[in-house]
C-alpha cells in the first residue's frame, strides 16, 4: 500500500479510529501527545465545527490521511460510527493500516467471538445482513494485519512510543507524487531511514554518496519532502547557495573569515526567515540553533569549507537534529567525521528497464513489442540513470523500427547526448592532473585489473592516493581487489583521450579503438606520445602489422592484445579449476564472483556473443578447449618484425606468432608478461636484470622448450607454465625466487627434472597436476597451503611432510599399488581435522587444522 499511497499529497499523517468511552481520556490523549512530540500530524475530531454534519467531515478526514491507526477496544464494535469508519478505511485502497488491540484479544476481533463478538452481534441487530457482512469482512481483514497487542506490553507508555515510531517509519517510506517517476526510490528511502534513525535523540550527520547523474539529489529532495514537517527548522541547500557567497568574495582566499560570516548570515536569514541578519562572531550560528531541532540537507557539496562553516559540529544543533550531506566525493564526508554514509549504487537490471520505460512510455513496463528492445537499449546504456532518462525522452513516441535503428549508435555510448558527458565530467574536472592521468590509464588500459598489478605498473606514481581519490569520487570501484569502472565513465575517459588528436591517432597517449590501431600499426604512424595500446582482435578482420610499426612509439609502456573468446575460455577454465579444487562450501561464490568480474569489462555486443556461444557458468558444465577455434585472430606479423621497445612494462599478447622474442628486445622494465598459447620456442638468451617482473604467464605455449634464466627476477611472484607440453626441466634458478608465491606447472607432461630443492619461504601454491613423467617428489617450501600432485607418477613419498599451512592437498597415480604411500605422513601441529582419515590407505594426515579439501585417488 505504501507505494500506491505515494500518488497524492496528504492533509494528515494519521487518522485515529477509536471508541471514545474506552480510550479517549487515557490511551488516546497519551497517543496524540506522543505524535505531537514527534511532529506527526493527526486528525482530531474536536477540529470539526459544531455546525457541520459529523460524518462527511470524518469521511473526508479518512481520505486525507496517509495512515489509519485502528484502536480495537472492548466496546469498539458497540459503535456503528466506529464500524463505518473501519469500513471506509478498508475501502480506501491507498491507506496504510496499523491495528492496535487495546484490552481485547486479536482473535475475538478476527472471528467476532467472545465479549467482542457478543457486542458486535448486538450492534448488527439494527443493520441489514449486507452491512453486517461488510463489517465482518473489514474486522477480519484488519485484525489479520500486523499490529500491536497491549497484552504483550508491560509498559503502556513504551507501547505508545513504539506505535508512534512505527508510524514515523512508515511515513518515511512513502513519497509524494512529485517523485513517482523515480524508480526504486522507496528502497533508497528505506535504506536512508535506517541510517537516519529518527527515533534517536542524538544529532546525526549522514552522507549520500555516488556518481554524478545517479539520482542523489532526487533522493535528497524526496527525503526533505518526507521529513521537513517533523523539524522546527529546515533548509535544503544547493550548490548555488554557497556559490553566491563565494562570488561576492571571489578575490578572497578559501578560508576567508568574512566569506564564512556572509555564508552563515545568508544561512540564518533563510532558515529563520529573517532577512538581512548580521553577525560578527561565528559562534552566533551555534547560539541560534543549539536548542532547535533542525533538518539541513546540503546538496552537491564540492567544498569542505561549506561543511565546516554551516554544520561544523553536532553540538551546534538541538536534540534529534539531522544533517544530510550529498556529494560525489566521499573524502569530504570522512574528513568531516561523517561515518554514516549511504552509497547510491547503479540500479539493478529490472529497475533500469523500469526507468527507461518510465521515461519513454510514462509507465513502468514496456508496451507489447518493445520488451526485448528495452532490454537491449538498457544493456547499451549501462544502467546509468541520467542516461536512461535522457534516452527515454529521446525515444518517446518512436516506433519499434526506430528503436532497432538506434542500437548501433548506442555502441558509441556518450555520443547520443552531450548532457550525459557534461554531468560525468564534473568529477573528472575536479581532479588534479596526476589523478586525471591515472583515470585515463584505467579507462583505456587498466579496466578490471588487480590493484596490486596497477601499483606495480605505475610504481613511479602515488597510485594508492590516486585510486583512493578516484574511488571517493565514485569514478572507480575496487571489487575483490580489482579496479572496475562503469562503462559510461570508461567511454568518457576514452573520449577525452580521443580528442587529444582527432585526426592523428598516433599522437594520442592511448590507442583503444580497433580502427585507429589498425591505421597506426599498418601505416606506421605511431609517435613517442603513445603510452599504451589495447586491442581486442575480435573487432578486426585482418591487420597486417608493418615491420616498423612499433619503432616510432619509443615510450610505449603497455601493449595489450586481447583475444576475447580466448579470454573467456581462460576465465571458464580458471573458474572450473578454482571451483573443483575448492570446498563445496565456497565453489558457487568463487565462480559467481569470478564471472561477474569478467563481465564488468565486456561490452553489450561481447556479452551477447558469449551468451550466444554457451552459458555454462551456472551449472559449471564447462566447454572443452577443442570446442573453440583459436587458430587465426586476424593479426599478422611479418617475419621481419624485430622490435619491441625497452620501455614496456605490460606485455600481454596471446597467440604470439613468432618462435622467439625480437633479438634486441630488452625486457628489464617488464612487470607483467602474459603470452598464452604463443608459438614461442624460447623467449630470450642469457641472464637479464628483471627486478621489475612480478608475473609471467605462458599457459598453453606448447612449443616452449626452455624457461629463460630468471635468476635475477628477484621480485617475481607468479609463474604459470601450465600446458607447456614441451618443457622437460624446471631450472635450478627457481631456488633464487624467494618472493615467488605461485608456481603452476600443471599439464607439463614432458616435465621430468626438478631442482634438488627449492625450499622457497614465500611459496604458497604449487601445482604439478598431470605431470605424468614426474617421478620424484618435489622438495618445496613447508609454508605451502595448496599442493596439487594429481596425475603424477611419483614413486616414493617422504616419510614425514611438515606442512604447517596446508589447506588443499590433491595426489593421485593412475596405476598404483599404494606402495609409494606406505608409511607416508603429512603432519604438523595444526593438522587435526582429517586425522586418521586415510589411515587404511597408508597415508596419514595428522593435525591439519587448516586443511579444508583433500583428494586421494588410487
Amino acid at each position: 500500500m505504501a507505494s500506491s499511497s505515494s500518488s497524492r499529497n496528504w492533509l494528515y499523517d494519521v487518522f485515529l479510529s477509536f471508541r471514545g468511552g474506552d480510550v479517549r481520556v487515557t490511551f488516546r490523549s497519551h497517543f496524540l501527545k506522543e505524535f505531537d512530540r514527534k511532529l506527526i500530524t493527526a486528525f482530531r475530531d474536536n477540529e470539526i465545527e459544531r455546525s457541520h454534519s459529523l460524518w462527511p467531515d470524518l469521511e473526508q478526514a479518512i481520505k486525507d490521511s496517509r495512515i489509519a491507526v485502528v484502536v480495537f477496544s472492548k466496546n469498539y464494535a458497540s459503535s456503528s460510527w466506529c464500524l463505518n469508519e473501519l469500513l471506509e478505511i478498508v475501502n480506501c485502497n491507498d491507506k496504510i493500516i496499523i491495528p492496535v488491540f487495546y484490552g481485547v484479544d486479536p482473535s475475538q476481533v478476527r472471528y467476532q467471538i467472545g465479549d467482542f463478538g457478543r457486542i458486535f452481534e448486538k450492534t448488527c441487530k439494527r443493520q441489514t445482513e449486507e452491512v453486517k457482512n461488510q463489517w465482518k469482512k473489514a474486522l477480519t481483514l484488519v485484525a489479520n494485519m500486523l499490529g500491536f497487542d497491549s497484552a504483550k506490553w508491560d509498559d503502556e507508555a513504551k507501547m505508545i512510543e513504539e506505535i508512534a515510531n512505527d508510524v514515523l517509519r512508515k511515513l518515511l517510506l512513502t513519497t509524494s507524487k512529485d517523485f513517482d517517476d523515480f524508480v526504486g526510490l522507496e528502497d533508497h528511502i528505506a535504506n536512508m531511514s535506517a541510517l537516519l534513525d529518527l527515533e534517536s535523540k542524538e544529532v546525526k550527520m549522514v552522507g549520500i554518496w555516488g556518481s554524478s547523474g545517479i539520482g542523489k539529489t532526487t533522493i535528497a529532495r524526496a527525503l526533505f519532502n518526507n521529513l521537513f514537517r517533523h523539524f522546527q527548522v529546515r533548509k535544503f541547500i544547493d550548490r548555488s547557495f554557497a556559490y553566491k557567497s563565494r562570488e561576492i568574495h571571489s578575490s578572497a582566499n578559501p578560508d576567508d573569515h568574512n566569506m564564512k560570516l556572509h555564508l552563515q548570515e545568508s544561512f540564518l536569514s533563510e532558515i529563520l526567515r529573517m532577512p538581512n541578519i548580521k553577525i560578527d562572531d561565528p559562534t552566533a550560528l551555534e547560539e541560534r540553533l543549539k536548542y532547535q531541532k533542525v533538518l539541513i540537507i546540503i546538496d552537491d557539496l564540492d567544498d569542505i569549507m561549506v561543511l565546516d562553516t554551516l554544520v561544523g559540529q553536532t553540538q551546534w544543533f538541538g536534540y534529534g537534529s539531522r544533517i544530510i550531506v550529498v556529494t560525489n566525493d566521499k573524502h569530504f564526508l570522512t574528513a568531516h567525521g561523517i561515518d554514516h554514509i549511504y552509497e547510491v549504487s547503479f540500479p539493478t537490471d529490472v529497475h533500469a528497464c523500469q526507468m527507461l520505460c518510465q521515461s519513454a512510455f510514462k509507465q513502468n513496463y514496456a508496451p507489447e513489442g518493445f520488451g526485448d528492445l528495452v532490454v537491449d537499449v538498457v544493456r547499451h546504456a549501462c544502467s546509468f540513470p541520467l542516461g536512461l532518462n535522457l534516452l527515454g525522452k529521446y525515444l518517446r513516441g518512436r516506433n519499434e523500427e526506430y528503436w532497432m535503428d538506434i542500437l548501433p549508435r548506442l555502441e558509441n555510448g556518450l555520443r547520443l547526448d552531450g548532457k550525459i558527458e557534461k554531468i560525468l565530467r564534473i568529477s573528472y574536472d575536479g581532479l588534479d592532473s596526476e589523478d586525471q592521468e591515472i583515470f585515463r590509464h584505467i579507462a583505456c588500459i587498466f579496466i578490471h585489473m588487480k590493484v596490486t598489478t596497477i601499483k606495480s605498473l605505475l610504481a613511479e606514481s602515488d597510485v594508492s592516493f590516486a585510486l583512493e581519490n578516484l574511488a571517493d569520487k565514485s569514478l572507480i570501484h575496487v571489487r575483490q581487489g580489482y579496479v572496475v569502472m562503469h562503462r559510461s565513465l570508461q567511454e568518457m575517459g576514452r573520449k577525452i583521450v580521443r580528442i587529444q588528436s582527432i585526426d592523428n591517432p598516433g599522437e594520442r597517449e592511448f590507442l583503444v579503438d580497433p580502427n585507429d590501431i589498425h591505421d597506426v600499426l599498418n601505416a606506421c604512424t605511431g609517435t613517442q606520445k603513445v603510452l599504451g595500446i589495447s586491442l581486442n582482435t575480435r573487432n578486426i578482420v585482418e591487420l597486417d602489422v608493418h615491420e616498423s610499426a612499433i619503432k616510432g612509439m619509443s615510450n610505449l609502456r603497455f601493449l595489450e592484445i586481447k583475444d576475447f573468446i580466448s579470454q573467456w575460455k581462460k576465465a571458464l577454465i580458471d573458474v572450473s579449476k578454482i571451483a573443483f579444487d575448492s570446498t563445496e562450501w565456497n565453489r558457487g561464490l568463487i565462480t559467481q564472483n569470478y564471472v561477474n568480474l569478467l563481465l564488468l569489462s565486456t561490452t553489450p555486443k561481447e556479452y551477447e556473443e558469449l551468451v550466444g556461444i554457451e552459458d555454462h557458468t551456472a551449472e559449471m558444465s564447462l566447454p572443452a578447449t577443442k570446442s573453440f577455434d583459436f587458430e587465426d585472430d586476424g593479426l599478422h606479423l611479418p617475419a621481419s618484425f624485430d622490435y619491441l621497445p625497452p620501455t614496456l612494462k605490460l606485455l600481454c599478447w596471446p597467440k604470439f606468432p613468432m618462435r622467439c622474442m625480437p633479438y634486441d628486445f630488452c625486457p628489464e622494465n617488464l612487470v607483467k608478461l602474459e603470452m598464452r598459447e604463443s608459438k614461442l620456442y624460447k623467449l630470450w638468451e642469457g641472464v637479464v636484470p628483471l627486478t621489475c617482473l612480478k608475473e609471467m604467464d605462458l599457459d598453453g605455449s606448447v612449443n616452449l622448450k626452455e624457461i629463460p634464466d630468471l635468476s635475477m627476477a628477484t621480485n617475481l611472484e607468479t609463474l604459470n607454465f601450465e600446458n607447456c607440453k614441451s618443457l622437460v626441466e624446471l631450472p635450478s634458478f627457481i631456488r633464487n625466487l624467494n618472493k615467488l608465491l605461485k608456481l603452476n606447472m600443471a599439464f607439463c607432461n614432458s616435465l621430468e627434472t626438478l631442482p634438488t630443492g627449492f625450499n622457497l619461504k614465500s611459496l604458497d601454491r604449487l601445482s604439478f597436476s598431470e605431470c605424468t613423467k614426474l617421478k620424484t617428489f618435489p622438495k618445496f617450501s613447508t609454508n605451502i597451503s595448496v599442493l596439487n600432485l594429481f596425475g603424477t607418477n611419483i614413486e616414493e613419498y617422504p616419510s614425514h611432510l611438515h606442512l604447517e599451512n596446508l589447506v588443499e592437498f590433491s595426489i593421485s597415480k593412475e596405476e598404483s599399488n599404494m606402495i609409494q604411500w606406505e608409511g607416508a605422513k603429512v603432519s604438523s601441529s595444526k593438522l587435526n581435522i582429517l586425522s586418521k582419515l586415510f589411515y587404511y590407505h597408508c597415508l596419514y594426515l595428522n593435525y591439519c587444522r587448516r586443511l579444508k579439501f583433500c583428494t586421494l585417488v588410487y
